[in-house]
């Protein structure tokens, strides 16, 4: 049991060891990590509002305001399904309705076959022409609810992109081992410490 602890504690000193000596690497500061400072864009707190300006005023604005030029036919593809769901949903309710309001009439809809001797065959009842209307019109309500749901994500997508874009990714943080003493018991605790620095 003593040998599995003294490998452990020379394994985490090692560790620490390793780490202490990237962490005092990271110090050095170069000409090329000044350069990549200069050449980072000026942090704008308008440019989130900006990107979900231009998605709500036109659909896939805000992703172009955002460089993200390859989400344009995802947006455009996800909106332009639901549209043609909701027009072609639209055209089927108003057809049995026309077709209804025919029957009530008194005259021939499109859903009744005229035979050779005169008689009509009724293809819909009218029940089912009432509920075929009901049918269409229920899709056609859940499509225009799924266009405008994509229309909103897809301003909320450009409102957090433009969040995210802005974000400082830094070398700045650092995974090491950490040995410190418990007051009470005067024994060494050990452990991982993780540590992130603002600048």
């Amino acid at each position: 049991m003593l040998h599995k602890k003294s490998i452990f504690v020379i394994g985490f000193l090692l560790i620490y060891a390793f780490a202490k000596a990237q962490s005092d690497d990271a110090i050095i500061v170069n000409e090329e990590t000044i350069s990549t400072l200069k050449s980072q864009d000026p942090f704008d707190p308008l440019r989130p509002a900006k990107a979900a300006f231009y998605a709500a005023t036109l659909p896939g604005l805000g992703q172009a305001y955002n460089k993200d030029y390859w989400k344009l036919p995802i947006v455009y593809g996800a909106l332009g399904t639901g549209v043609f769901f909701a027009i072609d949903n639209d055209k089927e309710f108003k057809r049995f309705r026309n077709a209804f309001k025919d029957r009530l009439a008194g005259r021939i809809d499109e859903f009744t076959v005229v035979n050779e001797d005169g008689t009509t065959t009724e293809t819909f009842t009218d029940d089912g022409l009432i509920d075929s209307q009901d049918f269409f019109r229920r899709r056609k309500e859940l499509a225009i609810l799924i266009t405008a749901g994509m229309y909103v994500l897809q301003i909320l997508e450009a409102n957090v992109d433009a969040h995210l874009s802005q974000y400082n990714v830094s070398d700045d943080l650092t995974f090491a081992p950490d040995i410190h003493t418990d007051d009470l018991g005067q024994a060494f605790r050990y452990g991982f410490k993780l540590t992130y620095h603002i600048d």
